[in-house]
């Protein structure tokens, strides 16, 4: 596996966002979707990930999008077929690796309450829960979560 940053903007990347949004859409309503849309993610001051397996297929991706004083992260996907590989982990560590580099430390993510997947994830990997940040406002079924990296 390999992770580097990259464009959002190409055919395979594309697709893994497309799965991410038909998962995601049923689960909530439109006003608790707040996923970034695909011109927010070429913005400068995205940081956009993608993960690709050994033959070069893109399997996972993620953003941070650098606030000032915290990162938020977004868009954070694995394909089906590759979890429980340490593939999500692993995006995620480089994503946060990036951010410190870009003057970051603090990190952000709201993400849906009936996705325990994701939940229990950034737990392991140091998130804790907390309340909204930035314009979000309190929402049943977000569940907002933060990390301050050393």
């Amino acid at each position: 596996m390999r992770i580097a940053l990259e464009s959002p903007n190409q055919p395979a990347v594309l697709q893994l966002i497309e799965e991410l949004d038909a998962y995601q859409k049923p689960l909530y309503p439109a006003e608790s979707h707040h996923g970034i849309d695909l011109s927010a993610l070429s913005k400068p001051n995205v940081l956009f990930a993608v993960a690709r397996d050994d033959e070069g297929r893109a399997i996972a991706c993620g953003a941070v999008v650098l606030e000032m004083g915290y990162g938020e992260l977004k868009r954070m996907y694995t394909s089906p077929a590759q979890r429980g590989k340490g593939i999500a982990k692993a995006l995620l560590s480089f994503l946060e690796g990036h951010a410190k580099s870009a003057g970051h430390s603090r990190f952000v993510l709201e993400t849906g309450y009936l996705q325990p997947e994701a939940i229990s994830l950034y737990a392991r990997c140091g998130y804790e829960r907390c309340g909204p940040f930035g314009e979000y406002k309190e929402d049943p079924n977000s569940v907002f979560m933060r990390k301050n990296a050393a």
